[in-house]
């Protein structure tokens, strides 16, 4: 396996992972919380914003790490 190879598996098993965590760790909970249907897929909208926030800062702070790091290493 050459190392492009390894690292697209990483990549695609920490996505996998992380999408998993998010479903059993906030969107399982959040549904089961509401009864009527509306209140569930208004949970459900309100948690892909919640989701979507916490991918946009792992974008902006990798995005820091890539461009500081010469300048501090």
């Amino acid at each position: 396996m050459s190392n492009t190879t390894i690292t697209y598996l990483v990549g695609t098993f920490l996505g996998v992972f992380g999408v998993t965590a998010f479903c059993a760790l906030v969107l399982v909970p959040a549904v089961t919380a509401y009864q009527r249907p509306l209140e569930r897929v208004a949970v459900v909208i309100l948690s892909l914003f919640v989701l979507a926030a916490l991918v946009g800062v792992g974008i902006l702070l990798g995005a820091l790490i890539v461009f500081e790091w010469p300048r501090v290493f």
